[in-house]
Order: structure tokens, then C-alpha cells, then sequence
């Protein structure tokens, strides 16, 4: 998908034999063009590099500086276990400052893509505590901590969950569960709204799978959203499958939002 201009810099090193595990995004802070970045990580004096810079003035094609089996000096003691791009962008910027960079975080999600699929690395948003214990994915150079070196690039306004889904969109349509897109606007659908047949994704087939309603089931967050705790879970199936067996301790008087709950797993099969 993407051109790669090389721009050779001698800072680098062996990986000394460690498996790359995180995706690290950084912004530049300066430099706005690759042809620019090159230049400053072709000093041997600098100390610092990183395997490619992704700017906005070029549509598919961006600068490398370092091949994927270096290791690039750019995140302390997480550089042995990085592939890592540049954006050459300001970490201070606004929202409507990264909307208006479309090609670069274009490029952005194409390299994540490409990343991902010559590491074998899941293109999941890391927490901290994942990028900096043994998390396989996708972090900003702030979740390294200190121990990436104590930087907050890319700013709190970088667009992080666009530039992610696109990049799974580039892998092939799906994140990296395999889950296709369909899955989450349906799955928003079904369990965070009134069901509104008008409102219901298109792209969503008719018959949902049943791997989808696993899928859905098991995740707590959507859950919680509706607010089920295991009580009500427990009365919910107990209800719903014909009030066989040991009513659930649960009060007698059933809270009036567990009707509701109780209403919305009862239409399921109608979805």
C-alpha cells in the first residue's frame, strides 16, 4: 500500500534478539515533512532516529530511516521491542488540527496495517500497563511511561480510535478479533438503544450469527451499560426460560429497569 523512501540513518542498533511486540507512534515536534526528518536522523551527532516518518504532503508514500530487524533510538528502554513512526505533527495540536491532516493519518493507519501484518501484531489500543509489561499492540509514546523515556507525544487531542479502526479496515475489513465492521454498529444497536427497526445497521445481515451473540454476551462493558448486575442476569434467565427451577434471591418486587432488561434479552431472536 505504501511507498518507502529510504533515508539511511547510522543510528541504530541490534534488537539483540527481542521479539517486537508494540506498534509506537510519536509526533515529531518540529519537522513537518519525512524529506526534513530524514535530514535531522542522518546526523550521527543527534543520537535519535526511528524506523519511518509519516507526513501530509505525501498520498502513500512515506520516509524510512531504519529497517524493521533495527532497533531505532527513539523510546528508551522500549526501542528493542518497537517498530515506531514519527507524524510530523505537534503533539499540542487541536482536534480540528488533526482533522485537517487527512493524508497523513491515512498514511498513519496504512503503516499500522502493514506493521501488523508483517509482525503478526494485534492492532488493539494498549493501556499503559499493557505497552509497558508484555502487551502485544498499538501505543502512543506516552503510555511508555518513563521507562519510554517520559515523553506525552501524541497529545491528547490525536485522533487514536480513527486512525486504529482505519488501520483494521486496511488489514482487511475486521479488527483483530476477525470481527467485521457490521459487528460493532450492530452490537451499539442492539444493546445501547431502543431498537428502532429504522435505526438498525444495513450492513448487519438479517440472521445474526451466532458467534456475534457470543461475542455480544460475553462483553461485560455492554452489560454494565445496561446496568445488569448478577442478580438481575440470574432473574432475567431464570424469567425468561419459563421460571423453571429455584427462583433467584432476588426481591420480590422486581425494580421497574429489570422489566425493561428482562424485555430486551426476550426479543433477542427478533433482532
Amino acid at each position: 500500500m505504501l511507498t518507502r523512501v529510504w533515508h539511511k540513518s547510522p543510528n541504530f542498533s541490534s534488537r539483540g534478539g527481542a521479539t517486537v511486540r508494540l506498534i509506537v507512534l510519536h509526533t515529531t515536534e518540529g519537522a513537518m515533512t519525512f524529506e526534513a526528518l530524514g535530514n535531522y536522523f542522518a546526523n550521527p551527532s543527534v543520537q535519535a532516529s526511528s524506523h519511518v516518518g509519516i507526513d501530509d504532503s505525501h498520498v502513500n508514500k512515506i520516509g524510512e530511516y531504519v529497517h524493521r530487524p533495527e532497533k531505532a533510538w527513539t523510546a528508551a528502554n522500549a526501542n528493542p521491542v518497537a517498530i515506531q513512526a514519527e507524524l510530523c505533527a505537534w503533539s499540542s495540536w487541536t482536534a480540528s488540527q488533526w482533522q485537517g491532516k487527512p493524508t497523513l493519518l491515512d498514511n498513519c493507519a496504512k503503516w499500522i496495517a502493514e506493521e501488523a501484518a508483517h509482525f503478526g501484531i494485534p492492532i488493539t489500543k494498549l493501556t499503559p500497563q499493557q505497552a509497558q509489561g508484555s502487551g502485544r499492540g498499538v501505543c502512543q509514546h506516552k503510555d511508555l511511561g518513563s521507562w519510554g523515556g517520559g515523553h506525552h507525544d501524541c497529545g491528547p487531542n490525536f485522533p487514536y480510535d480513527e486512525v486504529l479502526n482505519m488501520a483494521r479496515n486496511y488489514l482487511g475489513g475486521g479488527d483483530e478479533m476477525g470481527f467485521p465492521d457490521w459487528y460493532y454498529k450492530w452490537r451499539a444497536w442492539y444493546y445501547n438503544t431502543d431498537r428502532d427497526p429504522d435505526e438498525r445497521p444495513s450492513s448487519a445481515p438479517q440472521d445474526i450469527p451466532q458467534w456475534a451473540w457470543d461475542a455480544g454476551d460475553k462483553d461485560v462493558k455492554f452489560a454494565n451499560n445496561r446496568g445488569m448486575t448478577q442478580g438481575e442476569r440470574d432473574w432475567v434467565d431464570w424469567y425468561n426460560g419459563g421460571k423453571t427451577g429455584t427462583r433467584p434471591n432476588v426481591p420480590e418486587t422486581i425494580p421497574e429497569r429489570w422489566w425493561d432488561d428482562q424485555l430486551y434479552v426476550a426479543r433477542k431472536g427478533n433482532a
